[in-house]
């Protein structure tokens, strides 16, 4: 099993996974909540699942980006129950995670094609926004990136593809970018269940972090400079 660890939004999630799913779950979107909560809902999901902490897998924490504090705060955590139970590390990429999650979403609500694109989008600041472009399978096409929203954010991408944009930054796309082909669902909200797929799946090529070493993916560069548009490819 994997103990899964999401803190990058205002949403303090805490799942415990096995390869088929989703064994327990604790979540509350209460603000600044991260601190007090999270090792607080990791016992409990554990003792849910019947499991010591020591017999995980591994451990896998939304790496960012996503709130300061609240990246700080959650991989701190994994880091020191993965060191303190020699337990492997993964980190997820926040918007990664945020596919799987709403993917599953879309077949429901859209259905799904082949030429299906996904842009994750979370909230920055002002008209900002941190979001990367996918593929219907999951294939990364653009890499994350910070955005200023405007008009002609999407332009470069095919006109032919849907394109879904979703999470918290996508409200910020509507009534500025248009177009047929344009999707946003702003309702949609990150999870620690959507972490169980790539989860898995890094378990299974053993890609793990160096404790050492790991720290959140902040985009730092893109707050303290003036962002760019630079969502073509």
């Amino acid at each position: 099993m994997i103990l899964c660890f999401e803190t990058a939004t205002h949403l303090c999630s805490v799942a415990l996974c096995d390869s088929k799913g989703v064994v327990a779950i604790r979540e509350s979107d209460e603000g600044r909540s991260h601190a007090s909560l999270l090792t607080v809902f990791a016992g409990e999901v554990l003792r849910e699942g019947g499991i010591e902490a020591s017999q995980l897998e591994a451990i896998a924490v939304s790496k960012g980006p996503g709130s300061y504090t609240g990246l700080r705060i959650g991989v701190s955590a994994a880091k020191g129950m993965a060191y303190a139970t020699a337990v492997p590390l993964i980190g997820i990429p926040t918007t990664t995670s945020m596919f799987y999650g709403f993917r599953e979403l879309a077949k429901d609500r859209y259905g799904l094609e082949k030429s299906d694109l996904f842009v994750p989008a979370l909230d920055a600041r002002r008209m900002e926004v941190y979001l990367s472009v996918l593929n219907s399978e999951g294939t990364t096409v653009k890499e994350i990136t910070a955005e200023i929203v405007d008009p002609s954010t999407f332009k470069s991408l095919p006109s032919a593809s849907r394109i879904f944009v979703f999470g918290d930054g996508a409200a910020k796309c509507r009534g500025v970018v248009s177009g047929e082909n344009i999707i946003i669902d702003s309702n949609f909200t990150i999870s620690a269940a959507s972490m169980q797929a790539p989860a898995f799946e890094a378990l299974r090529s053993g890609n793990f972090e160096d404790l050492a070493y790991f720290e959140p993916f902040y985009l730092k560069d893109f707050i303290t400079s003036k962002p760019r548009n630079t969502l073509g490819f």
